[in-house]
């Protein structure tokens, strides 16, 4: 198994697609009130809300684990409604050399599908795969949804 590696999850979601696009490309300081047992804050250090460049930093709990990491958006496409973040700092960087989130909206037909992409770089051998990182993603996703469906 080499050092690089890249895992993909879909998940389909009920509530509206563009909706939750907009969420994490312009208002993902939202998130905490929407799925609040996993991020606790999420706060803009650079830039500007919905802005490529701008960096945020991310308050959240991982298997039990009060952690934080700080994202730079690297990229917002909005025909795909995909938006990338690149992790610059946190406690995903003791374990991985780089660490680029994608997660992209599909509201083709009548089903909404959220796509997450993890590309990653592991420091060494002894890493493991970010699975339960995804499963935390996919999590929130949920509460995301629930959260619009009670709306």
């Amino acid at each position: 198994m080499g050092l690089t590696g890249k895992i993909v999850s879909q998940t389909e979601i009920k509530s509206d697609g563009d909706v939750f696009h907009e969420i994490f490309r312009s208002r993902p300081h939202h998130i905490s009130d929407m799925s609040p047992d996993n991020i606790q804050g999420v706060d803009l250090h650079e830039g500007d809300w919905g802005t490529v460049g701008s960096v945020i930093c991310w308050n959240y709990t991982h298997d039990g684990k009060e952690k934080t990491a700080k994202d730079i958006i690297e990229a917002i496409d909005e025909e795909k409604k995909s938006v990338t973040f690149k992790v610059i700092e946190g406690d995903l960087m003791e374990l991985y050399k780089t660490f680029i989130i994608t997660v992209h909206v599909d509201t083709k037909g009548g089903n909404n599908i959220v796509t997450w992409t993890f590309e990653y770089e592991k420091l060494n051998e002894d890493v493991s795969d970010p699975n339960t990182l995804m499963d935390f993603v996919i999590q929130i996703t949920k509460d995301i949804e629930t959260h619009h469906l009670k709306e």
